[in-house]
């Protein structure tokens, strides 16, 4: 017999943790109900994440990438036309006029964005392009 006393607090399980427990069921010979009590989590908890893996919802955080950034000095001062706006940024050492920057992923994919675009939608533009 367990006696519980005070708060029983729950638990919080990382994405890799939970991964990590979900690959565990995956070897030959494993059992979900013995995989389940070692970590002292109920067995239907176990079983969902296993479809949320199965249902590409629970997969691995994208590591973080870092990439060479070189600056690039402003143009003198010309005053582009509107069709030569878009145009301007051609080459490596481009700038784009009206606080737009280009970014030239290794493979020579250039990204030219203002300062309209969110952060969320420029990461799902790169990570579709480098993907």
């Amino acid at each position: 017999m367990e006696i519980i006393t005070g708060v029983e607090r729950r638990r919080r399980w990382s994405a890799a943790e939970k991964l990590r427990i979900v690959a565990e069921t995956e070897q030959p010979g494993a059992g979900i109900a013995e995989i389940a009590r070692r970590y002292e989590i109920s067995r239907g908890l176990l079983w969902n994440w296993r479809s949320l893996v199965r249902r590409g919802v629970l997969r691995p955080e994208p590591q973080a990438v870092f990439v060479p950034v070189r600056m690039v000095g402003e143009r003198p001062s010309e005053e582009p036309t509107k069709g030569a706006e878009l145009s301007a940024g051609t080459g490596p050492n481009a700038v784009v006029a009206d606080g737009r920057i280009e970014i030239t992923l290794p493979d020579g994919t250039s990204i030219r964005v203002g300062q309209e675009i969110s952060l969320v939608t420029l990461r799902r533009v790169v990570t579709v392009l480098r993907g």
